[in-house]
């Protein structure tokens, strides 16, 4: 659904809480304080949308819990900002996003991370052949200027770049994480937290990998003479990093490791999503708490 749909659809403040209230509850409203399903709307005029537990007797509306809760923004911005996230393959910085909605930076910031912390994965395992590999963010070194020295500048572990650790299902999802550093007791947690142990598993020839065999089947492709041997690859991994450069390179152009999660969070969703013929759909679910 694109940022037109949307406005179609929900031209209102009352048409966007109807949505969530259907989204959430699908035809039987509770109470998020009690469960209770012993509830009625308020018949006040000036409590627009509230609704009266008779259990606890607590007052609460369709937004608590979700993304939306306790916002001043109204809720029309909020579904174009999810739309306009959804549809941006490189993603949309804050900057883009407060002009496109006539909001201020630091709101159009709040809104998108908020957006993004709903599309936080699962846990569920890899399966299959799965090819894993990591990358290190933050742009290409440049070249020393010091004529005299030819030593090429840092790359890889040994910049000071940060690294994100990934591994992808072919065919299906992937998952991926930053971490502070790249060694083999990293790599092994994150694979063993996120790969079922009767897959397959393809890296390449970095020594951070060499103790996967011991729970999992292991095949290597040495890029120093071959990016591809019959199925043996990472080219699909390689392939989701693209995505991830690009979004910086072309859009946030930086962020911290405080914050990445968030932003690879949101390259991750994108991905395994891209076959989904109702985007907006799947993802107010997520908001609303209902996936």
């Amino acid at each position: 659904m694109n940022i037109l749909a949307v406005a179609r659809e929900f031209p209102t403040q009352e048409s966007c809480i109807e949505h969530i209230e259907r989204v959430k509850w699908q035809g039987k409203p509770r109470c998020p304080f009690c469960d209770s399903d012993r509830v009625a709307r308020k018949v006040e005029q000036h409590y627009t949308h509230r609704w009266n537990c008779h259990n606890c007797l607590s007052t609460f509306r369709a937004m608590h819990g979700t993304i939306f809760a306790r916002t001043k923004i109204p809720l029309q911005k909020w579904f174009a900002a999810i739309a306009i996230l959804l549809n941006a393959k490189k993603s949309v910085s804050s900057y883009q996003l407060a002009r496109d909605l006539d909001l201020t930076q630091p709101t159009a910031w709040y809104m998108s991370m908020r957006i993004r912390k709903a599309m936080q994965e699962d846990g569920a395992f890899l399966r299959g052949i799965v090819e894993a590999d990591e990358a290190y963010l933050g742009g290409k070194p440049r070249k020393r200027n010091d004529r005299d020295n030819d030593t090429p500048a840092k790359r890889g572990t040994s910049s000071k770049k940060m690294a994100v650790l990934g591994a992808v299902e072919r065919g299906g999802k992937v998952k991926a994480t930053p971490t502070p550093r790249v060694t083999t007791k990293l790599i092994n947690y994150f694979l063993r937290r996120n790969v079922d142990p009767r897959s397959v598993l393809i890296t390449d020839y970095y020594q951070g990998y060499n103790e996967v065999r011991d729970w999992i089947r292991h095949a290597r492709i040495n890029h120093s003479k071959a990016y591809v041997d019959g199925d043996i690859h990472t080219n699909t991994i390689e392939g989701f990093w693209a995505l991830v450069k690009r979004a910086i390179a072309g859009q946030h152009h930086h962020y911290t490791i405080e914050h990445a999660e968030m932003y690879i969070d949101e390259a991750t969703y994108k991905y395994n999503t891209r076959k989904s013929d109702t985007p907006f759909a799947d993802f107010m679910e997520r908001a609303c708490g209902v996936a």
